[in-house]
């Protein structure tokens, strides 16, 4: 694949990645619509772009996704709509992309991986970051929403890890967006009371599905493999800052002192522990 369409595709999933968050914060915060709804309709219009997308492609046949792993991906949409009711666009980006990130890192302690020194000094400096962020104060974002937020990372960095090597991963995703439908759809009847629809909220729950996520992924999915593994996963670390940005210029949000000495912490933290790793990786 040429660089400039590496580079192309690249910054247009990260674009599209910091568009969910931006996406959701608008539509609860700006149009009536509930967050079970939101998710709902997300997934609807995810499954079916996917599912276009598997149709018209002429990828790999192998992999149809499960339900175990679209549990996953529920709890993800669920937990990251109901946390935005609350949460401003650029903290949620933010908290969603450190625990994801964490719960990577922690499986890979887990299953026996070393970190080394600088390792250690980069986990440490993002968890440093995170409590600060969360530490009560004037500016601490709401203790529920961020709860929800970091329960969706956790659910996201579970699906990432159940998802390696499951076949192609457009296919895979598809299978999963399908699957996770029914189930949101049990959560919007148990939620029927609290149930607010209009044509805004709706609009804006379909762009997140159907191009944010369905198209978004679609397209990383084809930069990935030109990707190394160490560029994969600090070009991530722009998907916060994009939507910290988009929140600022589109949605009016403030850029406080905590937001921003939180994000170098967490970010640059989460950056040497990949860094160091695929340096160590390479003395080997």
């Amino acid at each position: 694949m040429p660089h400039p369409r590496i580079i192309i595709l690249t910054t247009l999933a990260m674009i599209a990645f910091a568009g969910n968050s931006l996406l959701c914060r608008t539509a609860l915060k700006h149009t009536s619509i509930d967050a079970a709804s939101f998710t709902t309709i997300r997934l609807i219009s995810g499954a079916l772009m996917l599912w276009l997308v598997v149709r018209i492609s002429r990828g790999s046949s192998v992999g149809k996704g499960n339900w175990l792993s679209a549990f996953a991906l529920f709890a993800y949409a669920a937990g990251f709509s109901f946390a935005y009711v609350g949460l401003p666009a650029a903290t949620g980006a933010l908290l969603l992309f450190g625990a994801v990130q964490a719960t990577m890192i922690g499986h890979g302690i887990w299953a026996g991986e070393r970190l080394h020194r600088l390792q250690m000094v980069g986990l440490v400096l993002a968890l440093a970051g995170l409590v600060g962020l969360l530490l009560p104060g004037l500016s601490a974002p709401p203790v529920i929403g961020s709860l929800l937020m970091l329960g969706a990372g956790v659910a996201w960095g579970i699906y990432s890890l159940r998802g390696r090597g499951a076949g192609d991963p457009t296919r895979v995703t598809a299978g999963n967006f399908l699957r996770a439908v029914p189930i949101a759809a049990a959560l919007s009847v148990l939620m029927m009371d609290r149930a607010s629809l209009d044509s805004a909220g709706i609009g804006y729950a379909v762009a997140s599905g159907a191009l944010a996520s369905g198209i978004g992924y679609a397209i990383w999915y084809t930069a990935l493999p030109a990707l190394k593994a160490a560029k994969a996963a600090t070009v991530q670390l722009s998907v916060p800052v994009i939507a910290a940005l988009g929140g600022i210029v589109f949605l009016g949000e403030p850029l406080t002192l905590r937001l921003v000495l939180s994000s170098v912490a967490i970010l640059g933290g989460i950056a040497l522990v990949i860094l160091e790793k695929q340096h160590a990786h390479g003395r080997r």
